[in-house]
């Protein structure tokens, strides 16, 4: 069921969708690479996403594990008895970009966010997100402890620093990148590759 919501909802990405992925720094081929697409003609059981934008979870052979559903409408989303960022029911929280660990060589990037990850993964470095700044757990720590190096990049607030201090806590190698001009997005919008290049070179 999870490879024909997939193949259904990738089919079906509106131009809306693709723009507003567009201001976040997504083109058509990282839309395809990542197999986003909207919920337009909802499978059983997923009526209450129609709308959304669909963020398949991959393995590392590119089959869906999961998925999470983001609401593209511009309202209060508690209002509309849902939140921001949906998951399945009693899916527990997995990390994003899988294939990233089995890809990379020494060390890998740690996003807050899917669609972080997914900038950071464009511009050529291996990366996988938390679904939330709640969401790292111990699994989570044995899946990067074989890296000589994780670069963690939360987002720049309360919640986001009290990732980061999370993740260096359960791991050695793992290092915070500070962020100035908001999340990865904001930093890859506002200055490019070099922008984020520029902040790991900082956090070195």
């Amino acid at each position: 069921m999870l490879e024909e919501a997939t193949s259904t909802y990738q089919a079906a990405l509106t131009a809306d969708a693709a723009r507003y992925l567009a201001d976040r720094g997504i083109g058509p081929d990282e839309a395809d690479m990542f197999r986003l697409g909207v919920v337009e003609d909802p499978l059983p059981g997923h009526e209450r996403y129609r709308g959304m934008l669909a963020i398949p979870y991959l393995g590392h052979r590119g089959q869906p594990l999961t998925m999470r559903f983001r609401c593209l409408a511009e309202h209060n989303h508690r209002d509309h008895g849902h939140g921001k960022y949906t998951t399945l029911p009693e899916d527990p929280p997995r990390l994003y970009g899988v294939d990233s660990i089995h890809a990379a060589s020494d060390e890998i990037h740690l996003t807050e966010g899917e669609l972080d990850r997914i900038i950071l993964r464009k511009i050529g470095w291996h990366a996988v997100a938390v679904p939330g700044s709640e969401m790292w757990f111990p699994r989570h720590r044995r899946m990067l402890a074989g890296f000589s190096r994780v670069w963690v990049w939360a987002d720049p607030d309360e919640a986001g620093a009290k990732l980061t201090a999370k993740v260096c806590r359960s791991l050695r190698s793992a290092k915070g990148v500070r962020l100035r001009l908001g999340d990865v997005t904001d930093t890859y919008l506002a200055g490019g590759a070099q922008a984020l290049y520029d902040a790991k070179e900082a956090a070195a």
